[in-house]
């Protein structure tokens, strides 16, 4: 096993950081490696806005949802889906912008958002340091819009709380291979491997908690998707001109 493979399957989310701030080379290597990361067309339609002034960071902890990690961490990056530079590279070329038109876009947008979120977490758990994304960055997107000064075409799809952890927050069990793997076609029958999942992750909840939290993996993502959980999405899409239903 290589470092690189090392890093990724030794990932753990940091919830509690020490009061220590991130050198700025550290900072500078991993934005070049998401600058670095794979991306539809070489559009490179990705913006990371880095939050670290301690009042912004209290205004932003508060609209994710009072998650005090995001005060608490020295740096706060907030990953932008953008095609604000696409808007102006149309306007250079005189050529027509239909981004708004196309439901596509979102789905370019926010892949190219995960795949530089997961290049951001891999190379700051390199360096030594903890992460945690927060996708409570969308719970009041108007607001943080309005909070970041965002022009046209750009969203926030997800933060990322980056700083020196402290404590190890221990590895958390993932589902089995098979629920997730699939050869040639996609296998139905997942509800044998659901059912082994939920035994493993009650014991993990269990023993973490020392007793006091208990439950399965089905109930708290079924009780999590039996809901609309952030409202505002759509008008937040039509305030950055971008694709919503009419």
């Amino acid at each position: 096993m290589n470092d690189v493979i090392r890093t990724l399957q030794n990932h753990r989310s940091c919830r509690s950081y020490l009061p220590k701030a991130i050198e700025e080379s550290e900072l500078e290597q991993i934005i070049q490696s998401v600058q670095m990361a794979p991306n539809w067309i070489n559009g490179q339609q990705v913006s990371v806005i880095a939050i670290k002034d301690t009042e912004r960071k209290k205004r932003l902890a508060i609209l994710c949802g009072n998650q005090k990690y995001v005060e608490e961490a020295p740096v706060f990056l907030i990953f932008c889906l953008d095609f604000y530079r696409t808007y102006l590279a149309s306007q250079m070329e005189n050529t027509p912008f239909v981004v708004s038109e196309n439901i596509d876009t979102l789905l370019v947008g926010a892949t190219d958002v995960g795949i530089a979120l997961g290049t951001a977490v891999t190379a700051a758990e390199s360096l030594g340091l903890g992460t945690v994304p927060i996708g409570g960055i969308r719970r009041h997107l108007n607001e943080v819009i309005t909070e970041l000064d965002l022009p046209p075409y750009v969203l926030p799809v997800s933060g990322l709380c980056v700083g020196h952890p402290a404590e190890d927050a221990g590895l958390k069990p993932r589902l089995p291979k098979e629920a997730v793997y699939h050869e040639e076609t996609y296998q139905h029958n997942l509800k044998p491997a659901l059912e082994n999942y939920n035994t493993t992750y009650q014991a993990y909840l269990e023993e973490r908690s020392s007793g006091r939290q208990s439950g399965t993996w089905t109930k708290a993502v079924a009780s999590f998707y039996s809901k609309h959980y952030y409202d505002g999405i759509e008008e937040a899409l039509k305030k950055q001109q971008l694709p919503h239903r009419k």
